[in-house]
Protein backbone atom coordinates (compact mmCIF):
# COMPACT_ATOMS: atom_id res chain seq x y z
CA UNK A 1 0.00 0.00 0.00
CA UNK A 2 1.16 3.58 -1.29
CA UNK A 3 1.14 5.74 1.80
CA UNK A 4 1.61 9.84 1.55
CA UNK A 5 2.13 12.32 4.29
CA UNK A 6 0.65 15.94 3.80
CA UNK A 7 2.05 18.15 6.02
CA UNK A 8 0.62 21.49 6.31
CA UNK A 9 3.30 24.93 7.13
CA UNK A 10 4.96 22.63 10.36
CA UNK A 11 6.89 26.38 10.33
CA UNK A 12 8.37 28.12 13.88
CA UNK A 13 6.31 31.01 13.22
CA UNK A 14 3.08 28.65 13.54
CA UNK A 15 5.15 26.06 16.02
CA UNK A 16 7.39 27.43 18.47
CA UNK A 17 5.65 29.38 21.75
CA UNK A 18 8.36 32.26 20.47
CA UNK A 19 6.73 31.94 16.94
CA UNK A 20 4.96 35.66 15.49
CA UNK A 21 1.62 33.19 14.77
CA UNK A 22 1.84 30.83 17.70
CA UNK A 23 -0.78 28.60 17.30
CA UNK A 24 -1.09 27.12 21.14
CA UNK A 25 -0.61 22.97 21.00
CA UNK A 26 1.75 23.25 18.25
CA UNK A 27 5.00 22.55 20.40
CA UNK A 28 3.15 19.45 21.57
CA UNK A 29 1.73 18.41 18.18
CA UNK A 30 5.01 18.88 16.57
CA UNK A 31 6.57 16.50 19.12
CA UNK A 32 4.00 13.86 18.50
CA UNK A 33 4.07 14.11 14.72
CA UNK A 34 7.75 13.73 14.50
CA UNK A 35 7.81 10.71 16.95
CA UNK A 36 5.35 9.24 14.56
CA UNK A 37 7.34 9.63 11.16
CA UNK A 38 10.42 8.46 13.08
CA UNK A 39 7.91 4.84 13.85
CA UNK A 40 6.39 4.48 10.47
CA UNK A 41 9.12 5.99 8.22
CA UNK A 42 9.26 2.83 6.18
CA UNK A 43 5.88 2.74 5.34
CA UNK A 44 5.84 6.29 4.00
CA UNK A 45 6.10 6.44 0.09
CA UNK A 46 6.81 10.32 -0.18
CA UNK A 47 6.31 13.38 2.20
CA UNK A 48 4.75 16.40 0.75
CA UNK A 49 5.43 19.50 3.28
CA UNK A 50 3.93 22.96 2.55
CA UNK A 51 5.90 26.42 3.88
CA UNK A 52 3.75 29.61 4.09
CA UNK A 53 5.78 32.08 2.47
CA UNK A 54 5.57 35.47 2.66
CA UNK A 55 6.66 39.14 1.79
CA UNK A 56 6.78 41.79 4.81
CA UNK A 57 4.40 43.52 2.40
CA UNK A 58 1.59 41.68 2.17
CA UNK A 59 -2.01 41.53 1.92
CA UNK A 60 -2.91 39.70 4.70
CA UNK A 61 0.05 42.14 6.97
CA UNK A 62 -0.97 45.11 8.45
CA UNK A 63 1.24 47.06 6.34
CA UNK A 64 -0.61 46.53 3.59
CA UNK A 65 -3.73 48.68 4.79
CA UNK A 66 -4.38 51.74 5.69
CA UNK A 67 -7.10 54.35 7.28
CA UNK A 68 -7.39 58.44 6.62
CA UNK A 69 -5.27 58.68 9.27
CA UNK A 70 -2.19 56.62 8.33
CA UNK A 71 -2.85 54.16 10.97
CA UNK A 72 -2.35 50.73 10.14
CA UNK A 73 -5.26 47.73 11.38
CA UNK A 74 -4.25 45.51 14.45
CA UNK A 75 -3.57 41.56 13.67
CA UNK A 76 -6.58 40.26 13.96
CA UNK A 77 -8.82 43.02 12.41
CA UNK A 78 -11.39 41.36 10.07
CA UNK A 79 -11.18 43.71 6.62
CA UNK A 80 -15.06 43.30 5.73
CA UNK A 81 -16.20 44.51 1.93
CA UNK A 82 -18.06 47.04 4.12
CA UNK A 83 -14.87 48.63 5.35
CA UNK A 84 -12.98 48.76 1.77
CA UNK A 85 -16.40 50.46 -0.11
CA UNK A 86 -16.82 52.93 2.94
CA UNK A 87 -13.44 54.03 3.52
CA UNK A 88 -12.51 52.60 6.24
CA UNK A 89 -9.52 50.83 5.37
CA UNK A 90 -7.81 50.70 1.76
CA UNK A 91 -4.33 49.84 0.58
CA UNK A 92 -1.50 51.55 1.51
CA UNK A 93 -0.28 52.07 -2.23
CA UNK A 94 -2.85 54.86 -3.63
CA UNK A 95 -2.69 53.09 -7.38
CA UNK A 96 -3.65 49.54 -6.13
CA UNK A 97 -6.62 50.65 -3.66
CA UNK A 98 -9.32 49.17 -6.47
CA UNK A 99 -7.28 46.20 -6.85
CA UNK A 100 -7.38 45.33 -2.95
CA UNK A 101 -11.35 46.39 -2.74
CA UNK A 102 -12.06 44.03 -6.06
CA UNK A 103 -10.07 40.93 -3.37
CA UNK A 104 -11.83 41.93 -0.88
CA UNK A 105 -15.28 41.51 -2.87
CA UNK A 106 -13.91 38.48 -4.40
CA UNK A 107 -13.42 36.42 -1.43
CA UNK A 108 -16.81 36.95 -0.08
CA UNK A 109 -18.17 35.87 -3.89
CA UNK A 110 -16.17 32.88 -3.77
CA UNK A 111 -17.07 31.88 -0.08
CA UNK A 112 -13.64 31.84 1.31
CA UNK A 113 -13.12 32.71 4.65
CA UNK A 114 -13.32 36.75 5.70
CA UNK A 115 -9.96 38.60 5.42
CA UNK A 116 -8.21 38.57 9.01
CA UNK A 117 -5.12 40.75 8.95
CA UNK A 118 -2.25 38.68 10.83
CA UNK A 119 0.73 39.20 12.32
CA UNK A 120 3.58 39.30 9.86
CA UNK A 121 4.63 35.73 10.06
CA UNK A 122 7.00 33.35 7.96
CA UNK A 123 8.68 35.96 5.92
CA UNK A 124 11.24 34.71 3.27
CA UNK A 125 14.55 34.64 4.47
CA UNK A 126 13.93 34.51 8.47
CA UNK A 127 14.00 32.15 11.24
CA UNK A 128 10.31 31.89 11.25
CA UNK A 129 9.49 30.81 7.92
CA UNK A 130 11.63 27.15 9.09
CA UNK A 131 10.34 23.65 9.83
CA UNK A 132 10.54 23.61 13.57
CA UNK A 133 13.29 21.22 14.99
CA UNK A 134 11.56 18.15 15.89
CA UNK A 135 9.78 17.97 12.78
CA UNK A 136 12.80 18.94 10.33
CA UNK A 137 15.19 16.20 12.70
CA UNK A 138 12.85 13.35 12.15
CA UNK A 139 12.63 15.09 8.18
CA UNK A 140 15.86 14.72 7.42
CA UNK A 141 16.45 10.90 9.30
CA UNK A 142 13.48 9.65 6.91
CA UNK A 143 15.60 11.38 3.95
CA UNK A 144 18.90 9.36 5.08
CA UNK A 145 16.74 6.17 5.78
CA UNK A 146 17.23 5.40 1.81
CA UNK A 147 19.19 6.82 -1.31
CA UNK A 148 16.90 9.00 -3.18
CA UNK A 149 14.27 9.48 -0.58
CA UNK A 150 13.81 12.91 -0.94
CA UNK A 151 10.61 15.57 0.75
CA UNK A 152 8.58 17.38 -1.48
CA UNK A 153 8.34 20.89 -0.63
CA UNK A 154 5.20 23.09 -1.69
CA UNK A 155 5.85 26.73 -1.57
CA UNK A 156 3.07 29.24 -1.23
CA UNK A 157 1.94 32.43 -0.17
CA UNK A 158 4.65 34.71 -1.89
CA UNK A 159 2.09 36.37 -3.70
CA UNK A 160 1.26 40.21 -2.16
CA UNK A 161 -2.12 40.09 -3.79
CA UNK A 162 -3.96 36.92 -1.83
CA UNK A 163 -3.65 35.46 1.02
CA UNK A 164 -2.90 31.70 0.94
CA UNK A 165 -4.40 29.41 3.14
CA UNK A 166 -4.60 26.55 0.88
CA UNK A 167 -1.78 24.41 -0.20
CA UNK A 168 -3.22 24.00 -3.84
CA UNK A 169 -4.39 27.35 -4.24
CA UNK A 170 -4.67 30.53 -3.45
CA UNK A 171 -7.89 32.23 -1.89
CA UNK A 172 -8.27 34.33 -5.04
CA UNK A 173 -5.99 33.36 -7.61
CA UNK A 174 -3.85 35.96 -9.43
CA UNK A 175 -4.24 35.20 -13.56
CA UNK A 176 -0.21 36.64 -13.77
CA UNK A 177 0.96 34.16 -11.01
CA UNK A 178 0.68 30.43 -12.08
CA UNK A 179 1.85 29.71 -8.12
CA UNK A 180 -1.50 30.83 -7.32
CA UNK A 181 -3.39 28.18 -9.68
CA UNK A 182 -4.96 25.33 -9.25
CA UNK A 183 -2.03 22.76 -8.03
CA UNK A 184 -2.84 20.25 -10.47
CA UNK A 185 0.10 18.49 -10.08
CA UNK A 186 0.26 17.67 -6.23
CA UNK A 187 -3.76 16.72 -6.61
CA UNK A 188 -2.43 14.26 -9.37
CA UNK A 189 0.42 12.96 -7.44
CA UNK A 190 -2.04 11.99 -4.32
CA UNK A 191 -4.59 10.30 -6.60
CA UNK A 192 -2.46 7.87 -7.31
CA UNK A 193 -1.59 6.98 -3.52
CA UNK A 194 -3.96 4.78 -1.20
CA UNK A 195 -4.01 6.94 1.74
CA UNK A 196 -2.92 10.43 2.73
CA UNK A 197 -1.81 11.27 6.48
CA UNK A 198 -2.98 14.87 7.01
CA UNK A 199 -1.70 16.94 9.58
CA UNK A 200 -0.18 20.39 10.58
CA UNK A 201 -1.41 24.40 11.32
CA UNK A 202 -3.46 25.35 11.95
CA UNK A 203 -6.77 23.18 11.48
CA UNK A 204 -9.09 25.74 10.92
CA UNK A 205 -6.99 27.42 8.60
CA UNK A 206 -4.38 26.24 6.08
CA UNK A 207 -5.26 22.50 7.10
CA UNK A 208 -8.78 22.56 6.45
CA UNK A 209 -8.61 25.00 3.37
CA UNK A 210 -5.78 22.62 1.63
CA UNK A 211 -8.27 19.19 2.19
CA UNK A 212 -11.31 20.90 1.20
CA UNK A 213 -9.73 22.46 -2.26
CA UNK A 214 -7.86 18.62 -2.99
CA UNK A 215 -10.92 17.20 -2.03
CA UNK A 216 -13.13 19.48 -3.93
CA UNK A 217 -10.81 18.82 -7.17
CA UNK A 218 -10.42 14.88 -6.27
CA UNK A 219 -13.19 12.74 -6.99
CA UNK A 220 -15.41 12.09 -3.56
CA UNK A 221 -14.28 8.48 -4.17
CA UNK A 222 -10.61 9.86 -3.26
CA UNK A 223 -11.51 11.40 0.02
CA UNK A 224 -11.91 8.07 1.85
CA UNK A 225 -8.02 8.23 1.34
CA UNK A 226 -7.64 11.16 4.01
CA UNK A 227 -6.94 10.45 7.46
CA UNK A 228 -6.61 13.18 9.92
CA UNK A 229 -4.08 12.82 12.22
CA UNK A 230 -6.57 14.48 15.20
CA UNK A 231 -3.30 14.92 18.08
CA UNK A 232 -0.99 16.59 15.77
CA UNK A 233 -2.92 19.74 14.45
CA UNK A 234 -4.44 22.63 16.83
CA UNK A 235 -6.91 25.08 16.02
CA UNK A 236 -6.16 29.44 15.88
CA UNK A 237 -7.49 30.50 19.12
CA UNK A 238 -10.72 31.76 18.93
CA UNK A 239 -11.49 29.62 15.96
CA UNK A 240 -12.05 26.75 17.29
CA UNK A 241 -15.73 26.25 15.62
CA UNK A 242 -13.83 26.61 12.28
CA UNK A 243 -11.96 23.66 12.82
CA UNK A 244 -14.62 21.62 14.30
CA UNK A 245 -16.86 22.37 11.43
CA UNK A 246 -14.10 21.31 9.24
CA UNK A 247 -14.00 17.64 10.31
CA UNK A 248 -17.59 17.61 10.74
CA UNK A 249 -17.77 18.57 7.28
CA UNK A 250 -15.06 16.37 5.65
CA UNK A 251 -15.88 13.35 7.59
CA UNK A 252 -19.78 13.55 6.48
CA UNK A 253 -17.86 12.89 2.84
CA UNK A 254 -15.60 10.09 3.79
CA UNK A 255 -12.40 11.51 5.59
CA UNK A 256 -11.43 9.14 8.17
CA UNK A 257 -9.47 10.34 11.74
CA UNK A 258 -6.68 9.08 13.58
CA UNK A 259 -4.05 9.09 16.51
CA UNK A 260 -0.54 9.72 15.32
CA UNK A 261 0.30 6.50 17.82
CA UNK A 262 -2.29 4.61 16.05
CA UNK A 263 -1.47 5.06 12.85
CA UNK A 264 -0.20 2.22 11.09
CA UNK A 265 0.38 0.68 13.92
Amino acid sequence: MNVDLLLIDPQKDFCNSDGALFVPGAEEDSVRLAAMIDRIGPKLNDIHVTLDTHHAFDVAHPCFWANSQGEHPDPFTIVTPEDVDNGVWFCAIPNARSRAKDYIHALQDGKRYPHMIWPPHCLIGTPGACVTESIREALAKWEASAPGMFVDYVSKGSNLWSEHFSAVMAEVPDPDDNSTQLNTTLIQTLQEVDLIAISGQALSHCVANTVRDIADNFGEENVKKFVLLTDTTSNVPLCEAMGEQFVKDMTARGMQTALSTDFLA
